[in-house]
């Protein structure tokens, strides 16, 4: 039984309710009225509890319907695929073993200094190598930080703005890593559908109407469709947020070292607080953990304050690891081969499934194909299971939208199996 004279007392009692399990996820609570009267208290006092509750992440008001209980849990749903399947892998979305540089050859180059407790976070050469890396691409003044790769910070900016419950603007469909993010810290995911060119605009505008507090925005390599921002599309994305300053802007640029597309920046001048995030892990290998951010003042200050020297920097090692592999000619080169083989390989399955007149556009970057479907993608999987093929389901990435189509992972793909796999998908649609 819910009990309380104050807003504090009956959002604990609810609060209780729940870890107790005598309130389950979709629960409807009591009418505000109802509840008011039986508590013999006001009914604003119940309506700020209940409004405490959406805050928390604990409830979500669902308009004339009440509010009820949110979910507790979410069934994560996690990239990669075990290793010794039976079945040739296209669903992992991982980068290819054969295109990674040589780490044991990189560590006999690099000469280790011990960094010791109160030592500067960002090691001297990464950032005057970040610097010049982000300058050609940012035209404001920014600050510099290192991170445990991409979805770490993005994590650790969204914690320094945001409460529970708060309303994070993504992709739809949108990247694995950052719908487990938002649904761990219990932020509310809104859905912007994306075509060829990127986020849609009209519903980028209404969400901001409505009130979003952050938007996470992946700019080319889109995963899982490899789509990415035009220049005419950034250009109205960045005249649109300037309208709305306050908003925390997350540009997730995972793929940049080995993109084939053009980057175009979106942060507004009038933008208060963002954050540009470029990961090592596609073209170096999931293990090396470290993305560099680059970010206005207060939100360089909020990272640091969380990266503070010694107990949760990223490790000096991995940093100088980073700096020989990003300024070594040889692996410069490597990364170049690898760029083009990716490039090829997208191009050619295009090719193919095109030939074939399977739906794909030309707009693909990154490690994976996306193929649209007109329905649900169980039957095609299925299908290309017992012919030896393993690939993703898009409804997994999907958020409010039905997202009916493959991710197909180019990495291992050879001109051998090309033809075939296109041929096998087109008897499976049919």
């Amino acid at each position: 039984m819910i009990v309380g004279k104050t807003t504090n007392d009956i959002f604990e009692s609810i609060r209780s309710m729940v870890h107790s399990g005598e309130f389950k996820s979709g629960d409807l609570l009591p009418p505000l009225r109802e509840l008011a009267q039986h508590l013999d208290v006001n009914r604003n006092t119940v309506a700020a509890a209940y409004k405490k509750l959406v805050d928390a992440g604990i409830a979500v008001s669902e308009g004339r319907k009440g509010t009820s209980i949110r979910e507790k849990t979410h069934t994560l749903t996690r990239e990669g695929t075990p290793p010794g399947l039976a079945l040739l892998d296209l669903s992992g979305g991982n980068p290819s073993s054969l295109l990674l540089p040589n780490l044991q050859l990189a560590f006999q180059h690099i000469a280790y200094t011990p960094r010791l407790y109160g030592a500067a976070s960002l090691s001297e050469d990464i950032e005057k190598f970040a610097r010049n890396w982000m300058n050609n691409d940012i035209q404001v003044p920014f600050e510099l930080n290192v991170t445990n790769g991409a979805v770490d910070a993005i994590e650790r900016v969204l914690s320094s703005y945001l409460i529970a419950g708060d309303k994070v603007a993504v992709e739809d469909p949108c990247f694995l890593g950052s719908i487990n993010t938002l649904y761990t810290n219990r932020y509310t995911a809104v859905g912007i559908p994306i075509d060829e060119h990127g986020l849609c605009i009209d519903t980028l505008s209404q969400q901001l109407k409505n009130g979003i507090q952050a938007l996470i925005i992946t700019p080319r390599a889109h995963n899982p469709t490899g789509y990415g921002l035009s220049k005419t599309r950034a250009d109205q994305v960045r005249q649109l947020l300037s309208l709305y300053p306050h908003v925390l802007i997350i540009i997730d640029d995972h793929f940049s070292l080995l993109s084939t597309h053009n980057y175009h920046h979106i942060v507004p001048l009038e933008s208060k607080h963002w954050a540009l995030i470029r990961s090592l892990s596609k073209c170096f290998g999931p293990d090396i953990r470290l993305a560099i951010v680059a970010s206005d003042h207060e939100t360089s200050s909020k990272l640091q304050q969380r990266l503070n020297s010694g107990t949760n920097w990223v490790s000096h090692i991995l940093q100088d690891l980073a700096v020989y592999l990003l300024q070594s000619e040889a692996i410069s080169e490597s990364l170049e081969q690898a760029k083009n083989i990716y490039k090829q390989r997208r191009e050619k399955l295009i090719h193919a499934l095109q030939a074939k007149g399977l739906r794909v556009s030309n707009q693909h970057d990154g490690l994976n194909v996306w193929v649209q479907l007109n329905n649900e993608s169980t039957p095609v999987i299925m299908a290309l299971a017992k012919q030896g093929w393993l690939v993703r389901a898009g409804e997994i990435f999907g958020l409010k939208q039905a997202s009916y189509g493959l991710r197909i992972t180019v990495s291992e793909l050879n001109d051998e199996v090309i033809d075939s796999l296109a041929a096998t998908l087109s008897q499976s649609i049919e």
